[in-house]
């Protein structure tokens, strides 16, 4: 991610999580598993946890033309319903972007849903503090070594097809959401030149005679990185990048070769970034636009992807916090606190917005400025790992989201 020169921190995120080694375009994380194949017949989940690191504008991605505060509030850049900055109908209080109709079209189907005025416990406006809280599940700003969906991963039963399949972190490095004891397979698309065949297996053959161990995770590693690059997804990121819109839709669908596969893994995160949007940010059209129209195409090529898989799949799209509900001098938004979140899939029980609507006048804003948060993230993600992966409240509240007892699962993601 390019740093914003208008936000300090807006770029350390990546050298605070640097955690990576790699060899061609594969990003091998030690202790691989041997991935098990799936068992023919029965329900086969997949959970794909999508962080859109900057901040993304909830109150545009999914606009509350409903409130009568909504309109001043955002000036030029607000959404309407009908008119050159109309935006897409969901529930006739609120709308979608435009940039987003395969979303909207999940949506009229029932397999996809929007949470609004939602947080992580972070309260602060620090974008690697605020992506830490959300990608550790911790209470708060700390130090942190593992994330929620790794903790996760390692809580499902050990037989079980999809604990021994282990992770998939896609990117640069590792997510923090995906860091921590259990197995995970990390993939970055191009970061390096590929290396051609001959001479990967040269240096296969040099390992398997002086280690073993490397040699079996480097071929494992081969072989997973010629399967993305079956996908397209081989040189993602030198024809776009992971912060533009077709560099979106690639990473989404070599991710999504890799979870379609009977061996490969179920659960993944992916990161997204650029979302950071002080200036210029743009109405129906711009800046903004362009991004969550890229996000829009990784929904489409997760969906397509995945094939049938996708009808045991849940995607959710969380980022660190939102915007403030007024513009600023530059056509912006500075750094906020409510957000939305996204949930998609075949296994969503999706077709409806859950809000408890906190309202836009100054006296209902978060500190008079920022849209006031009334769900927690967490209670989101419990639900979804109780309903989809069966994971037990008490799990949830020790060992996942640690000293989160207060916080209830949220019921009926799944259905």
């Amino acid at each position: 991610m390019m740093p914003d020169p208008t936000c300090p921190d807006a770029g350390l995120a990546p050298s605070r999580r640097a955690f990576l080694a790699g060899a061609a375009t594969l990003t091998v994380w030690p202790f691989l598993p041997r991935f098990a194949a799936a068992a023919p017949g029965g329900r086969d989940p997949r959970l794909i946890v999508v962080v859109l690191r900057g901040a993304m504008d909830g109150l545009s991605a999914v606009a509350p033309v409903g409130d009568p505060d909504y309109a001043a509030l955002r000036g030029a850049i607000a959404l309407g319903r009908d008119g050159p900055n109309a935006a897409l109908g969901l529930d006739g209080f609120f709308a979608l972007h435009p940039a987003m109709p395969t979303f909207a079209r999940l949506y009229k189907a029932g397999k996809a849903m929007v949470v609004h005025a939602v947080a992580s416990p972070y309260r602060e406006r620090s974008h690697f503090d605020g992506q830490d809280v959300l990608e550790s599940g911790l209470g708060g700003v700390g130090r942190a070594d593992s994330g929620w969906l790794n903790r996760a991963l390692q809580a499902l039963p050990a037989g079980e097809r999809i604990a021994r399949a282990g992770g998939l972190g896609v990117g640069t490095m590792t997510p923090l959401i995906m860091r921590g004891a259990a197995p995970v397979l990390g993939w970055s698309p191009q970061v390096l030149p590929r290396a051609s065949d001959d001479f990967a297996a040269r240096v296969l053959d040099l390992y398997r005679h002086a280690d073993p161990g490397l040699a079996e995770t480097l071929e494992r590693g081969l072989a997973t990185d010629k399967l993305a690059a079956q996908a397209g997804m081989g040189d993602a990121k030198s024809r776009a990048g992971a912060a533009t819109a077709e560099g979106m839709k690639l990473v989404a669908a070599g991710a999504a070769h890799l979870l379609a596969a009977a061996d490969g893994p179920r659960l993944a995160a992916l990161s997204f970034d650029g979302w950071d949007t002080h200036a210029n940010e743009g109405g129906a059209t711009g800046r903004l636009a362009q991004l969550l129209g890229g996000l829009d195409g990784a929904f489409a090529a997760l969906e397509t992807g995945l094939g049938p898989a996708w009808r045991d799949t849940a995607v959710l799209v969380a980022t660190e916090f939102g915007r403030t509900a007024a513009v600023n001098g530059t056509v912006g938004t500075d750094h906020g606190t409510a957000t939305v979140a996204f949930l998609a899939g075949g296994a969503v029980r999706g077709g409806r917005i859950l809000a408890d609507w906190p309202g836009l006048k100054t006296a209902d804003l978060y500190e008079a400025r920022d849209l006031k948060p009334t769900t927690d993230l967490r209670a989101i993600a419990k639900g979804l790992l109780a309903d989809h992966l069966g994971l037990s409240r008490r799990v949830l509240d020790t060992a996942v989201f640690p000293d989160s007892t207060a916080v209830a699962p949220v019921a009926d993601l799944i259905g």
